[in-house]
């Protein structure tokens, strides 16, 4: 017991020591990484020297500019269990997203659109969007998905990516811009419009808008500057640490499926699996399918579900 106040003491010199080391460090000598997550010390995360969206310049010159996408790159920052979540994801879903925004003309910057709107789950919305694209039914459906009681498109993620690409380019065409082609897919084309003509403007980082879109575009940013540069944010992350991509087959399906649980079993897999793989199936049963057989994945090797990683 009389070795206490000695030993807080002490304890007490050495952290006045460690953080006068740590203050009186150049920012030279300061790495990003350590910057923003160093030994316990939160840091103001380091800002890149350009930032572009979709091959458009942001400007940053403007302070509303600069600190609204700062507000996120905090945010998202030192939100770390989300933030981990998310890029242990991405390398999953990414590799599906790519090749089709590739395909279909949609600049790659895109992807963190999805990533913003639904942090990669199948999440429903409070106003009832729905999917990774979180799209509400009647824009689903205008733009091809199959949207009932059995079958909803807005979780399958390629269906539903293809359908984004379509809404995104026909924004584009509409006004223009990339940076706006995102907010109106926050906002909607009539609420895009209508701010342009009212406000006499012709750029998102001009434009005064609801809470919702204002910060919709500078989240996407946020995130893509962290998610491709995740070290210089403090998040390290082993290659197999990350959620691989799954090992799955399609099978093709002309008939309708009465019992969906007693389809899985005869494939040899849970039902969960079988919902997990195929999140578009919405209820026990699919009814007949059109012109189209139904494409329904399932483990291509049911004793593993992730290919062969080296460790």
């Amino acid at each position: 017991m009389k070795w206490k106040p000695f030993l807080l003491l002490l304890s007490g010199f050495m952290a006045g020591a460690a953080l006068l080391l740590f203050l009186s460090s150049s920012p030279a000598e300061i790495q990003p990484q350590e910057r923003a997550a160093s030994k316990g010390y939160f840091l103001s995360p380091v800002h890149p020297e350009a930032l572009h969206f979709a091959g458009e310049q942001v400007p940053m010159h403007l302070f509303w500019v600069h600190e609204a996408f700062d507000r996120e790159l905090l945010i998202n920052t030192y939100w770390h269990s989300s933030t981990f979540q998310l890029i242990k994801r991405a390398n999953r879903f990414f590799p599906i997203l790519e090749p089709i925004l590739q395909r279909e003309g949609i600049p790659d910057d895109f992807k963190y659109l999805a990533v913003a709107e639904s942090n990669l789950l199948p999440l429903t919305s409070p106003a009832g969007a729905q999917g990774i694209w979180q799209f509400m039914a009647a824009t689903a459906k205008e733009y091809g998905l199959v949207v009932n009681a059995d079958i909803d498109e807005r979780y399958d993620l390629e269906k539903s990516t293809l359908a984004a690409c379509r809404y995104l380019q026909a924004a584009r065409d509409t006004f223009g811009s990339w940076t706006l082609a995102a907010a109106a897919y926050n906002a909607g084309f009539n609420g895009i419009r209508r701010v342009l003509k009212q406000q006499y403007a012709d750029t998102y980082y001009d434009l005064d808008l609801n809470a919702e879109t204002a910060r919709y575009v500078f989240r996407i940013l946020a995130l893509k500057t962290i998610m491709e540069n995740p070290e210089s944010y403090g998040f390290i992350l082993e290659d197999q640490e990350k959620y691989l991509p799954l090992r799955i087959q399609n099978l093709e399906v002309y008939e309708a499926i009465p019992d969906l649980p007693a389809f899985a079993r005869q494939q040899g897999i849970a039902y969960r699996a079988l919902k997990e793989l195929n999140p578009w199936m919405r209820s026990h049963t699919l009814p007949r399918p059109g012109s189209s057989p139904y494409q329904i994945s399932i483990p291509s090797d049911k004793g593993s579900w992730y290919p062969a990683v080296d460790h």
